[in-house]
C-alpha cells in the first residue's frame, strides 16, 4: 500500500499539471475573445469589423474611427486588462499569505488607505495652491488615491514589523484597525463635502473604466506589470507557507523575505489600480476560489491563471456596464457585485458541501 500511495501522489501532482496547462490556453483564447469584443462594443456607430476592414484595403479610417478606437476604446481595453489582472492577482496572493481564504486586499487597510486619498483629493482639492492644482490637474485624484494606498502600507509594515519579523497576525489586525480608521477619516470629509462632490464621491467609489486614457495607461501601466511579474516569483514561497510558516522556514524558504515582497506587491498592484478605476469588489476574493476549484491550489500556476481570469472579468463587466443602460454607462462596480456575490455564495456552498447544483 505503501508504494501505490507513492506512485499515486506523482501521477496526480502531473495530472493537476496538465490540467493547469490547459487552462492556460483556455483562459488565453477566453481573454482574446473578450478584449475583441471589448474594442468592438460602445454606444458609437463605430464599427470595429469596419476599421479593419478598410486597414485591410488600404483605405484611411475617418476621424470619427480613429478617435473612439485609438483614443477612448483601446486605452479602455488595455486598463481593464491591468487592473482587472492587478485586482485578481492580489487577491490571490493576499490569501496565500494569511492562508485564508475571506482575505482581500482590502482587508489590510490598502484598498481604505487609497479611498481615503481620493476623497481627499475631492473634498480638499479646491484649498491646495492653483500652481498645485495646474500641475495635477485631472489626475490629482489618481496621485492621491495612489500615496493613500502606499502610504497605508508602510504604515501597516512598520507597525506589523519587530526586530526584523513581520508578524501576519498582527498584520491582520492592524489592517482592520486602519481601514476602519480611514473609514471614520473618509465619512468626517463626506459630510463636509458639498452636492457635487458627493456626486463624484459616490461615482468614484462605485469604480469605472470611463476615463481611461493613454496617460492613466502609461502611468499605472509599467508598475502594475512589473508587480505581476514580480508575482509570478512568489509562487514556492506561497506553496510552502500554505503548510505553515515553521514549516516553511525548515523547507530553506525566506518568510520573512517572502512577507515583505508580497505585502510590497499587493500595495502597489492595488494602489495603482484603485488609483485609476476607483473601487472596484468581488474580483480580488473569487477569482482564486474559481481557479482552485477548477485547477488545484498550486501558486505557481495559480498566479498566471489569475491573472488572465482577472483581466476577462473585468472586461466582460465593462462590456456590461456599456451595453445594460446605453447610451448612458452604469458603473462596473455594480456590475462586479452584481456578478460577484452570487458566485461568492455558490462556492461558499459548495464548500460546505449544501450545494447541487
Amino acid at each position: 500500500m505503501a508504494v501505490a500511495d507513492n506512485l499515486t501522489i506523482p501521477v496526480q501532482r502531473e495530472n493537476r499539471r496538465a490540467k493547469a496547462r490547459r487552462a492556460h490556453i483556455w483562459l488565453a483564447l477566453l481573454l482574446a475573445m473578450t478584449a475583441i469584443l471589448s474594442l468592438a462594443t460602445g454606444p458609437t456607430g463605430t464599427s470595429l469589423w469596419g476599421a479593419l476592414a478598410k486597414l485591410f484595403t488600404g483605405e484611411e479610417l475617418t476621424t470619427m474611427e480613429r478617435v473612439v478606437l485609438w483614443d477612448i476604446r483601446l486605452p479602455r481595453l488595455i486598463l481593464g486588462m491591468t487592473v482587472g489582472a492587478s485586482l485578481a492577482v492580489s487577491g490571490t496572493v493576499m490569501q496565500g499569505l494569511f492562508r485564508n481564504p475571506l482575505a482581500d486586499p482590502g482587508l489590510v487597510g490598502v484598498g481604505a488607505g487609497a479611498g481615503l486619498g481620493a476623497i481627499v483629493a475631492i473634498v480638499l482639492g479646491a484649498f491646495l495652491p492653483l500652481w498645485l492644482q495646474d500641475a495635477a490637474g485631472y489626475y490629482l485624484v489618481s496621485f492621491s488615491a495612489f500615496f493613500g494606498g502606499w502610504l497605508s502600507t508602510i504604515i501597516l509594515y512598520r507597525v506589523s514589523t519587530r526586530r526584523g519579523q513581520t508578524s501576519v497576525a498582527t498584520m491582520l489586525l492592524a489592517g482592520i484597525a486602519l481601514g476602519a480608521l480611514a473609514g471614520a477619516v473618509s465619512g468626517i470629509l463626506v459630510y463636509m463635502a458639498d452636492d457635487q462632490q458627493l456626486r463624484d464621491l459616490t461615482f468614484w467609489g462605485m469604480g469605472s473604466l470611463a476615463g481611461a486614457t493613454w496617460t492613466k495607461v502609461l502611468v499605472a501601466g509599467p508598475l502594475i506589470g512589473l508587480a505581476l511579474i514580480a508575482s509570478l516569483f512568489l509562487g514556492q514561497g506561497l506553496n510552502g507557507l500554505a503548510l505553515g510558516e515553521a514549516t516553511a522556514a525548515h523547507l530553506g524558504i525566506p518568510v520573512q523575505r517572502l512577507k515583505s515582497a508580497a505585502i510590497m506587491i499587493v500595495a502597489a498592484a492595488t494602489g495603482a489600480a484603485v488609483a485609476v478605476s476607483g473601487g472596484i469588489g468581488f474580483i480580488g476574493i473569487v477569482v482564486p476560489h474559481l481557479l482552485r476549484l477548477a485547477t488545484g491550489p498550486d501558486h505557481d500556476t495559480l498566479l498566471p491563471n489569475a491573472a488572465l481570469l482577472g483581466a476577462t472579468l473585468l472586461l466582460a463587466a465593462d462590456i456590461i456596464s456599456r451595453l445594460i443602460i446605453a447610451p448612458a454607462e452604469l458603473p462596473i462596480g455594480i456590475v462586479t457585485a452584481v456578478l460577484g456575490s452570487p458566485v461568492f455564495l455558490w462556492i461558499l456552498l459548495r464548500r460546505r458541501g449544501m450545494a447541487e447544483f
